[in-house]
């Protein structure tokens, strides 16, 4: 894009597509479903409301998961949940032990550090490229690569736990 500015089609042309990522994304840091959506509403009506501040030097994908991103962070800090909680959700039957998730890893990444959970979620949850994740996050493409890496050891090394 040569020109400033996203136009509303465009904007709605990825909440389309990607609106379903995007609540995944949301919501795993939000750590609530309907907050997640929330986000995302709020998220794109902020981009709509600033299109015009979109400089076109980046993926306007990227631009719009950014604002996302950072949404889903300032409602997560208002909402000041404790690390590792998550809301009761219909996969789960009720003491924290989630049916599709019976070794826990669900809560093994939520004790990640922010910047390593939000990664593994844009990679795996959204599917994302790592100059995409980059973009949303603020950081290097080789950042990226660096963060996930150092995830993926700590879950290893908890899995490891488990199976000993």
């Amino acid at each position: 894009m040569g020109r400033k500015g996203a136009t509303p089609a465009q904007i709605e042309a990825l909440y389309s597509a990607r609106f379903a990522h995007l609540v995944k994304v949301a919501t795993a840091i939000c750590r609530d479903p309907e907050l997640g959506r929330d986000v995302v509403q709020s998220a794109f009506t902020a981009a709509l409301r600033n299109r015009r501040s979109f400089r076109g030097e980046s993926a306007l994908e990227g631009w719009i998961w950014r604002i996302v991103v950072n949404e889903a962070r300032r409602v997560a800090r208002e909402q000041a949940w404790a690390a590792g909680a998550y809301a009761e959700d219909a996969h789960s039957n009720g003491n924290g032990v989630h049916e599709d998730d019976p070794l826990g890893i669900r809560a093994w990444i939520a004790t990640l550090p922010d910047r390593q959970r939000e990664a593994i979620f844009l990679r795996y949850f959204a599917d994302l490229d790592y100059s995409t994740i980059a973009d949303t996050l603020g950081i290097e493409v080789g950042t990226v690569s660096a963060t996930l890496g150092a995830a993926h050891r700590s879950l290893r090394k908890k899995l490891q736990e488990v199976r000993q």
